[in-house]
């Protein structure tokens, strides 16, 4: 019963997370050259965040419920992802995030972002896109190798 609530909570977390990376990324894309799609953004971030910080939460506390039931040699390799995507979010969260907010309280959330950002965003994206799914696919290997 344990395992099946870790694994609930596990996959649980990775569809909110990955779903409201996807979202954002999006939006994210879309805002690269458009002012209109760069206040999107800066607003559905405001939504995003809050859904991909409870994705971790559910993710890392199924993972622990799910993996210490289950011991497999690929939980150390996602334990490794999630701290990168970590990291990250801790990037985005304290660095991009007030920026952005501060850019709309001043008026300029229709302004494309500079191209600084834009790199940072882009790596960003690289690290939350490939972190993510490959969480996936791990736990995916691990449930068809039970």
């Amino acid at each position: 019963m344990l395992e099946t609530i870790g694994l609930f909570l596990l996959i649980s977390g990775l569809i909110i997370g990955l779903g409201a990376v996807t979202v954002i990324d999006i939006h994210g894309f879309l805002g690269r050259k458009s002012g209109y799609w760069t206040e999107s953004t800066i607003r559905t971030h405001k939504i995003t965040k809050p859904l991909i910080w409870l994705g971790m939460l559910l993710v890392i506390i199924g993972g622990i419920i799910y993996y210490l039931l289950n011991p497999f040699s690929l939980n150390l390799v996602q334990t490794l992802i999630g701290v990168i995507l970590v990291a990250n979010g801790c990037f985005l969260t304290f660095w991009l995030s007030p920026r952005l907010v501060n850019l709309e309280s001043q008026g300029k959330a229709t302004k494309v972002l500079p191209d600084k950002w834009q790199r940072a965003i882009f790596v960003s994206f690289v690290i939350s896109f490939f972190g993510w799914w490959s969480e996936v696919v791990l736990l995916t290997i691990s449930l068809v190798r039970r």
